[in-house]
C-alpha cells in the first residue's frame, strides 16, 4: 500500500467534501442495530484522523492505523488541538498489531483497494478477526469495478485552491484490475512559490464475489453489502460498496 507523502499537507483541503459525517452515522447505526456499546474502535487506514476525531468527541477510545508517517503527523496535530488522547500507530493494514481486542474495526475511503494482492486482503481480514471482540463488527468500503471502468477509467481530474492545486491522471488496466493514478501537487511555500511533487499510487478492483470468498476464508461472517454507506443494497452500478461483517464468536472461550 502506497503512503501519502506531500499530499498529507493538503489532504484535508482537497477532501473537505468527503461525507465523513455520513460514514460515521452509518457505523453508529450498525453498532446500535447489533447492540454494541462502543468502548474501543480501530480505524484502518485512518489518514489524517478525521473520523477518529469524530468518534473521540463522543468519548470513544480510538486507535488509528496508517502506513504514512506524514498523514499520522497531521492526525496527531488534530488530536492535540482538540485535546484528544488518540493512539496512532504507523503500521501496514496487512500486518497490524493491537494491544488487545476492540469492539469495531472500520476502514473507509477505499483504503482496502490499496492492497494489490488477494493474500494481503486475506491477511488483513485475518488480523481483523483476531482483534475483534466476540461478535464485533468489521465495516469497510471499497471502490467497485464499475467505478474504475466507467468513472475513473483513463480520465484526468484537477482542482485548485488558494494555496495548492493538483492534477490527477488515471490509467485503468481492466484485465489486471489495477488502477494507476499519478498525482502532481503544486503547493505554495512561504515565498509564494509553488513546489511541484509527483506521487504515483495503485489500487486494485475486487469483485464482490472475491471479497465474499476472502471474508469466508478469514472466518468473518458477512452481514450485508450496501451502496455507499446507505440502507440501499449493493447493486451493479454502485460506485462504492460498503461491507458489514462480524466476528463469528466461536473461537473465543
Amino acid at each position: 500500500m502506497e503512503a501519502y507523502n506531500e499530499f498529507a499537507k493538503v489532504y484535508d483541503t482537497f477532501m473537505e467534501d468527503t461525507p465523513y459525517e455520513k460514514w460515521v452515522a452509518f457505523i453508529e447505526d450498525c453498532m446500535k442495530k447489533h447492540s454494541i456499546t462502543p468502548h474501543i474502535l480501530c480505524d484502518l487506514g485512518c489518514g489524517t484522523g478525521k473520523m477518529c476525531t469524530m468518534f473521540a468527541e463522543q468519548g470513544v477510545e480510538m486507535i488509528g492505523i496508517d502506513n504514512s508517517e506524514e498523514m499520522l503527523m497531521v492526525a496527531r496535530e488534530h488530536a492535540m488541538q482538540q485535546e484528544q488522547n488518540i493512539l496512532y500507530l504507523l503500521q501496514e493494514m496487512s500486518d497490524f498489531e493491537l494491544y488487545g481486542t476492540v469492539d469495531v474495526i472500520y476502514s473507509s475511503c477505499d483504503s482496502i483497494n490499496y492492497l494489490l494482492e488477494e493474500e494481503e486482503v486475506l491477511q488483513t481480514f485475518k488480523w481483523v478477526n483476531n482483534y475483534l471482540e466476540p461478535q464485533g463488527l468489521f465495516i469497510f468500503d471499497m471502490n467497485t469495478p464499475y467505478k474504475y471502468e466507467n468513472i475513473l477509467g483513463d480520465k484526468t481530474f484537477a482542482e485548485q485552491t488558494e494555496d495548492a492545486a493538483y492534477i490527477w491522471e488515471n490509467h485503468y488496466d481492466q484485465e489486471e484490475g489495477i488502477n494507476e493514478f499519478i498525482v502532481n501537487f503544486f503547493i505554495k511555500d512561504k515565498k509564494d512559490k509553488y513546489k511541484r511533487t509527483e506521487e504515483c499510487h495503485y489500487q486494485r478492483a475486487y469483485t464482490i464475489e472475491e471479497i465474499k470468498h476472502l471474508l469466508e476464508q478469514a472466518q468473518l461472517e458477512l452481514i450485508g453489502i450496501y451502496d455507499d454507506y446507505s440502507e440501499v443494497a449493493y447493486h451493479e452500478k454502485a460506485l462504492r460498496a460498503t461491507f458489514v461483517a462480524r466476528e463469528r464468536g466461536k473461537r473465543k472461550e
